[in-house]
């Protein structure tokens, strides 16, 4: 991508100013990731900024947030700030709709960049969007979860979005299972 030379500084003084598809007309903030960007050992990805988190400029922070934090808390063991969290887009879906195609790839180089500069152990994609938009599989999420798989030399785990999981708690049980996979990868055993 063009943003091959840019340290993460940078890449998010252009991506607050991005132009590059229509999610910029509506947004209040562009919500560009946050946490531990030197080698953590988990960086989440998500697949777009809500309501919640346009307001606040800061990924995860609605009700699906809140189910994040505690997995990452109660169940494996770190603090938020411990690790890295982004969405595939950065700008709000109208009605949090799915980002399109088109969306994805204007706003995937900077997600691309993000991960190449913070060098997670793990990446964790959450929902099929943001599953897609790294492994460039389009196999469903409920297939193709639990199931290892790699972007650009990253070890990658796929697994359900929080938000899934709050409208079909069947979810919690397999979603948990795959973080405790990435535990268990990244040396974090219970």
């Amino acid at each position: 991508s063009s943003f091959a030379d840019l340290g993460l500084d940078e890449l998010q003084r252009i991506a607050s100013n991005c132009k590059a598809c229509r999610l910029c007309e509506q947004r209040n903030n562009v919500v560009f990731g946050e946490g531990n960007t030197n080698r953590p050992l988990v960086a989440f990805v998500g697949e777009g900024p809500g309501a919640d988190e346009d307001a606040q400029g800061r990924p995860f922070v609605g009700r699906a947030g809140q189910l994040l934090n505690s997995a990452i808390t109660k169940g494996m063991g770190l603090k938020r700030e411990d690790v890295y969290i982004c969405n595939v887009v950065k700008c709000r879906p109208p009605q949090n709709r799915a980002p399109l195609p088109d969306e994805i790839e204007k706003c995937s180089n900077y997600l691309f960049r993000q991960l190449e500069i913070i060098q997670p152990k793990v990446i964790v994609t959450l929902g099929q969007p943001a599953q897609f938009a790294l492994s460039g599989i389009e196999v469903g999420i409920t297939k193709l979860r639990g199931n290892w798989q790699n972007w650009r030399g990253f070890k990658l785990m796929p697994t359900f979005h929080p938000a899934y999981i709050l409208r079909n708690q069947a979810a919690k049980r397999p979603f948990w299972e795959d973080l405790q996979a990435v535990m268990s990868e990244v040396g974090l055993n219970k």
